[in-house]
Parts: structure tokens; C-alpha cells; sequence
């Protein structure tokens, strides 16, 4: 799908104070934008931001970094942001970044978690190191991501979701627990945040696909 250009897009994020600029600078530093030594929880390919601003609101000991590459999706949740109840969270910040690049931004061991939610599927075989829980992009994580630290994962796509199991195996990652219906697992599904997409798809009777997996 093509996403609409927005053209004040950039100039709100250039703008925006809970963007931070130049992340790279605060690698291994990330304590002090937030001012506290609190664990920090990353989304990667956050949308319009509805999942990762509940978390941060249900869990204020928390700090949250939502992290999305397309400028046009991450000014949505800018506004979403600032129009909504989340004006006032102060353990929120956004980037607008590549995921390829979060090495460069984060230093070993420094997220506690990692939430990856309805990622592009990339259907086509030879785009599948594009795919966020491919073998490609588990060896980035664990650059960053906390031995212990744990990966949720969900998507409606069932084909994706069978290739990032097989993928978690490969790597030699840990998998804690994965449902095939999120929403029919009483213990998976408890204190579950829907995304948009999430809520767009099971309100259609599709089920959704978990997984938690840890590097170690």
C-alpha cells in the first residue's frame, strides 16, 4: 500500500520534542534522555502509536521508545500524541528511523523488551531478510536487547508468523510461549493492547498470532 505524502510532516518532527534527533548520540545513554534508570521497552514499526502510548499510560515505571521509519505514519501518531490523553507522559519518545540502523542507537543490553506488532509480511521469497523476525533481524536484536529480554510478536498473517517461528528456532533463541489465536488464549491474552490493526482484523473473526521468544 502507498502512503499518502504529507507535506508538513517533516517540519512537525524536525519540531516535535519527544522526537529525538540524532539518536545515535545517545547510544549507551538512552537513561538520561528520560532521566531515570527505568527498563526500556521499544516498538519497532509503531503505526499510528495507539499500542506503545497505552503501555507507556498503563505504566508509568516504564520508559517507551516507539520507532517508525515512514515520516508520513509517524506524523499521525504525533498528532495522536498531542490531541489525546497522552499529551502528558513523559516516558515516551519516538524516532524515525530505519530498524536496519537501531544498532547504531542503542548499546548492548540496553532494551528490556521488544514488541514487534503487524509487520510488513514482505510475501515475496526473495524479501524475506526484509521480514523483522527474520534470521537478519534476530542477529541485530541481540545486539541491543537484554539477554533475558524478551520479543512479543503478533500478526494476523499466518504465513509469517510459521516463518518466524522457524526463524526463532533457527537462531537459537529461547520461545517462551506462541498461540495461533491470541484472543481465545485466556493466559496469553491477559492485559493484551490492541493495535489498530488488530482490533480492524478480529473484529473481522481473524485470529491473531503470538509469539514471545528471548535471545537466551
Amino acid at each position: 500500500m502507498r502512503l499518502r505524502n504529507i507535506p508538513e510532516a517533516d517540519q512537525v518532527i524536525a519540531s516535535h520534542d519527544q522526537v529525538i534527533k540524532k539518536p545515535e548520540q545517545y547510544k549507551g545513554r538512552w537513561a538520561e534522555v528520560f532521566g531515570n534508570s527505568n527498563p526500556i521497552r521499544l516498538e519497532i514499526g509503531m503505526g499510528k502509536g495507539r499500542f506503545i502510548m497505552i503501555h507507556a499510560l498503563q505504566n508509568p515505571d516504564m520508559n517507551y521508545i516507539g520507532v517508525e521509519m515512514y515520516s508520513s505514519v509517524l506524523y499521525r501518531a504525533l498528532n495522536r500524541y498531542t490531541r489525546e490523553e497522552f499529551s502528558e507522559l513523559s516516558n515516551i519518545r519516538f524516532l524515525c528511523i530505519d530498524a536496519r540502523y537501531l544498532s547504531d542507537v542503542f548499546a548492548e543490553d540496553e532494551i528490556d523488551r521488544l514488541y514487534l506488532n503487524f509487520s510488513d509480511p514482505w510475501p515475496k521469497a526473495r524479501h524475506a531478510k526484509r521480514r523483522l523476525t527474520s534470521i537478519e533481524f534476530l542477529r541485530r536484536y541481540e545486539h541491543y536487547l537484554k539477554p533475558t529480554g524478551l520479543l512479543e510478536f503478533k500478526t494476523d498473517n499466518t504465513a509469517l508468523f510459521r516463518f518466524s517461528l522457524d526463524q526463532v528456532k533457527e537462531a537459537g533463541w529461547h520461545m517462551h510461549q506462541y498461540t495461533f489465536d491470541l484472543h481465545h488464549n485466556e493466559k496469553m491474552n491477559a492485559g493484551n493492547v490492541k493495535t489498530e490493526y488488530e482490533k480492524k482484523f478480529s473484529s473481522k473473526g481473524m485470529p491473531i498470532n503470538k509469539l514471545v521468544a528471548s535471545c537466551k
